[in-house]
């Protein structure tokens, strides 16, 4: 019997698009935490199967299906079949994508509203816009992805939205978790504080934690020091620099949690510049 294959990873950015991240890669033990990205998540799968659970829904993706992730929208991913998955990333932000519907005549920012689609059209090309990311020919590379996303956004993109509601009292107080947290990141970060700034209990705050984003206080405010230990290294920080900045105990809690959350360690995403 011959054994499993090695988990790999690869991770780049691309040739027309120097904000986009890609990433490569294939596991079979590997488990993302739960988390969230400011951007889009895009994964083609191209072996296997990957179990993923995307806001309040859990979705089996097999080889040949195309998951997407809308920005802020909570999800892990691990493997749904024994010999684990294969699959090609894209990272777009929502100004890359919004910019791409304006052109198409979509008044909105791209929202979607089914995580796993079974679309073997778009997942030819995006294919296609994932092995030519690296193309020495720029322009070949920027009109692979461009047909790719102007099919995602057509085909698959909510384009009809009706107006947002009346933010619930959780969504206002959730604001005001926000503003705490993003002052308080290099420092600690109790229930207490986040009480006090809403004028509710400690309680209170599990509670609205749990509604809106379907996780705890402690997972979200980890999600928030990756997101800016990730600005601080894209901005040129070393390592040691950013985990100490975004509130890490140190270089090695930060590799830890990042791997745990992006499949990759930080010294590979600052690699790809």
């Amino acid at each position: 019997m011959s054994e499993p294959r090695q988990e790999t990873q690869e991770f780049w950015r691309h040739a027309a698009f120097r904000e986009l991240g890609l990433l490569k890669a294939r596991f079979r033990e590997h488990r993302y935490d739960r988390h969230t990205h400011d951007g889009y998540v895009i994964a083609l799968i191209t072996e296997g199967c990957e179990r993923v659970r995307v806001g309040r829904q859990e979705v089996l993706a097999p080889a040949g299906s195309v998951l997407v992730v809308n920005p802020e929208e909570w999800h892990d991913g691990q493997a749904g079949a024994e010999q684990g998955w294969a699959y090609r990333t894209f990272y777009p932000s929502v100004r890359l994508l919004s910019d791409i519907a304006a052109e198409l005549g979509q008044p909105h920012v791209p929202l979607f509203p089914q995580a796993l689609l079974d679309d073997p059209e778009l997942a030819r090309l995006l294919t296609a816009a994932h092995v030519e990311s690296t193309s020495s020919e720029a322009t070949r590379a920027e009109a692979s992805l461009l047909t790719a996303l102007r099919r995602l956004i057509l085909r698959h993109g909510d384009n009809d939205r009706p107006a947002e509601l009346l933010r619930s009292g959780s969504q206002r107080r959730f604001s005001r978790y926000e503003l705490v947290i993003e002052d308080g990141l290099a420092g600690e970060i109790d229930l207490q504080c986040l009480a006090t700034a809403a004028g509710v209990t400690r309680f209170q705050v599990i509670r609205d934690f749990k509604k809106l984003t379907g996780s705890t206080p402690a997972i979200f405010i980890r999600d928030r020091r990756l997101r800016r230990a990730n600005r601080l290294i894209q901005e040129g920080s070393s390592l040691a620099d950013a985990a100490f900045a975004a509130g890490f105990s140190d270089q090695s809690h930060l590799s830890r949690s990042f791997r745990a959350v992006h499949g990759i360690t930080p010294g590979m995403f600052r690699k790809a510049g």
